[in-house]
């Protein structure tokens, strides 16, 4: 690795992907990591994040497949995520942490967009409207098969008793979907979004991960 990442300027990087795809193992080591280079780490994740926003994830994550029509499942994500912001996440970059979260807001232009037929123009207004230009500066991707990932979240349901399965149990159709979805939102983002094959060891995705972070955000740091 290169010198140490510089404290005290703050970055926004997000992990995305489907169910099963590592993305909270993934988000914990590389604040891991950055940790060890000298940088001040704030973790979080969506829905959630902050106490207004948590109480909404129970509402999304919990109950049948059909508990929320679209529409109101990406209000309920918003009101969330303007919580979240306002809260936790602005505050954090403005006082120079590096900001990791598990999900922001291209998992909604995924999930609720091309899962379950949100027009991708109102949502992308709806963004505007509540939080305006914002955007991670750097979003990671991990890539795996739709199967592959809902396996590994039955093997992980089984062990942690979790009630957070909603998703989880809507169709291999759907889940499908979020895989092309995602693919199409880093072709059309490639400057932002990168994605890596997250099918191999835990640790050669980590370093990875770390790797594009190094090479996409260290390089225009001071000093």
């Amino acid at each position: 690795m290169a010198k140490p990442l510089n404290a005290g300027h703050g970055r926004f990087v997000t992990f995305e992907g489907g169910e099963g795809a590592g993305k909270s193992t993934q988000v914990r080591l590389l604040a891991t990591a950055l940790r060890e280079a000298g940088i001040q780490v704030t973790v979080t994740r969506e829905p959630g994040g902050s106490p207004g926003a948590e109480d909404i994830r129970g509402l999304l994550v919990t109950g049948e497949p059909g508990r929320w029509e679209p529409v109101s499942e990406a209000l309920l994500l918003y009101a969330a995520r303007r919580d979240h912001w306002v809260r936790l996440i602005e505050p954090a970059l403005k006082r120079g942490d590096w900001v990791i979260s598990d999900r922001f807001a291209d998992s909604t232009l995924v999930y609720q967009g091309v899962g379950r037929g949100v027009e991708r123009a109102w949502l992308d207004q709806l963004h505007r409207l509540v939080l305006g230009d914002v955007a991670p500066d750097l979003t990671v991707l991990l890539d795996l098969p739709a199967e592959t990932g809902l396996a590994r979240t039955r093997t992980r349901d089984q062990a942690s008793a979790t009630e957070e399965t909603r998703f989880e149990r809507m169709t291999l159709d759907f889940h499908q979907s979020l895989r092309r979805g995602f693919a199409e939102l880093a072709a059309g983002d490639p400057a932002r979004i990168v994605s890596l094959d997250a099918s191999g060891a835990v640790d050669e995705v980590a370093k990875a991960a770390l790797d594009v972070v190094w090479t996409k955000l260290a390089k225009d740091l001071p000093g």
